[in-house]
């Protein structure tokens, strides 16, 4: 076996442990063939190094397990940190307690396995198990084979938060191109069209950037493509990010209501005005409740808000304002985010220059925001975690009873293939089996999209087919 193969596994574990920091995880060869030595530095200093008896090939997986529990039991004790979710460092907690759930097991014993097998705190692994045991009903309902769900993204915003990590270009310097950018949705769906035998999907899901930074005409126009291009009147959900509050008018609610869209989003990701200034953002918490007071007069009764934990400066009292204003307002899900700050980005060299700080007492922040949704009647139903996140936590979603974010389990849970098309977006075809997983992206520059726009339908149709 080669030993040095596992320091991709336990290099992300090290960096929860160690966020923004150079560090270093090296093997030694100068060990017997029968033991892996692992050193793990930083600044020239050695941190933690340990030796660990090998097993056989056939036992990689309880090796490299065994590994990830030994370094995280030796880095706790050295640095005095305890990681929320244990040894795991993927994206998708939830599946594995799923998975587990469909072998049989109890949520209790599934729950105790999290806690044993990947040192998850009690907290989390209960937080996963309940998420997945509602996913499955949901899954069960509305998933079936060769179904998939459309991802439509609309690359454009009045302007483009510090933190934001997405496609995103100024509406102002592309106004003139929007059309152009719409001619090539339109190439996209029929593709999608063919590619799965003129099945429409079973929930679209048009994000960003900000969809409605288009006008009313041009979501007009995007919508009449959509119904041109598939049969509809089965759609199990069609959610549209309206996002930025200062891109949303009534008059764009009001096309939105028109063509069916029946779950939206207005993101304030705080409701302080004076971190919405430090983060790039163009609108005020009064422009906020003004967005979500005119889409409930356009008779929108599923409305998601979008919050952001570990902004810059803010502290456990301002996550709980946030959740009281928002709670007033009374929307049907809530999106609680925790920060994930990227090196070099607009956000970081801000602060840097600023001095702004942030992840301060995040479990404090996460335990407030938490107890502010479940006040509100809320629940969680589905969660993700990211690299560079805050307090090693996770995102998560939480709605009252019958208002899930369909798409948003579909997609997560890879139960599904889903057609993304648009400039930045990425499609992921799902076979029967579990490694049967493909993902094609798109080109994120606008320039470059629309260049080759004609060979990413014809390879983006090769794929969706199975091909």
């Amino acid at each position: 076996m080669t030993h040095d193969s596992f320091i991709n596994d336990v290099h992300p574990l090290v960096r929860s442990f160690i966020p923004g920091e150079e560090i270093e995880v090296e093997y030694s060869a100068d060990k017997p063939e029968s033991v892996f030595f692992i050193s793990v530095g930083k600044d020239g200093e050695t941190l933690v190094s340990f030796e660990i008896k090998d097993k056989t090939k056939e036992d990689r997986l309880l090796m490299k397990n065994e590994l990830k529990c030994t370094l995280y039991r030796e880095l706790s004790r050295r640095l005095n940190i305890s990681l929320p979710w244990g040894t795991l460092s993927g994206i998708r907690p939830s599946r594995l307690a799923m998975n587990h759930l469909s072998e049989g097991f109890s949520p209790e014993e599934t729950r105790e396995w999290m806690g044993s097998y990947y040192l998850v705190s009690s907290g989390k692994a209960a937080l996963a198990t309940d998420i997945a045991v509602r996913e499955q009903r949901i899954i069960e309902r509305v998933n079936s084979p060769g179904s998939y769900s459309l991802y439509i993204g609309i690359p454009f915003c009045p302007t483009t938060c510090l933190y934001c990590s997405f496609p995103s270009n100024a509406i102002a310097l592309w106004k003139d191109r929007v059309g152009e950018y719409l001619k090539c949705l339109e190439k996209e769906l029929l593709s999608v069209r063919e590619a799965f035998d003129g099945r429409p999907p079973v929930t679209i899901y048009v994000g960003g950037g900000t969809p409605v930074t288009l006008n009313e005409d041009e979501l007009k126009t995007l919508f009449h493509l959509l119904n041109s291009a598939f049969d509809l009147k089965d759609l199990k959900e069609l959610t549209v990010e309206a996002g930025r509050p200062d891109a949303i008018t009534p008059g764009k609610l009001k096309v939105l209501k028109e063509y069916g869209t029946d779950r939206i989003s207005v993101n304030p990701q705080t409701m302080n005005d004076l971190t919405l200034k430090k983060i790039g953002r163009l609108h005020s918490v009064s422009d906020t409740v003004r967005a979500f007071n005119e889409a409930r007069d356009a008779g929108f009764d599923n409305i998601n808000m979008d919050i952001i934990l570990g902004l810059p400066d803010e502290d456990t009292e301002d996550v709980k304002h946030t959740l009281s204003e928002i709670s007033e307002m009374g929307p049907e899900d809530l999106t609680i985010h925790c920060l994930a700050l990227k090196k070099g980005s607009a956000l970081k060299e801000r602060m840097d220059e600023q001095g702004y700080s942030c992840y301060k007492d995040m479990d404090l922040m996460m335990d407030a925001a938490y107890a502010g949704a479940e006040k509100m009647g809320l629940s969680p139903y589905y969660l993700y975690r990211q690299k560079n996140m805050s307090g090693n936590f996770e995102n998560t979603g939480w709605s009252k009873a019958g208002r899930e974010g369909l798409y948003n389990i579909l997609m997560m849970e890879e139960v599904q293939s889903i057609a993304a098309i648009g400039a930045g977006t990425v499609s992921k075809y799902v076979g029967a089996g579990s490694d049967s997983i493909k993902r094609m992206g798109a080109p994120k520059d606008l320039k470059s999209y629309f260049e080759k726009i004609d060979d990413i339908v014809i390879k983006k149709k090769e794929m969706l087919a199975g091909k």
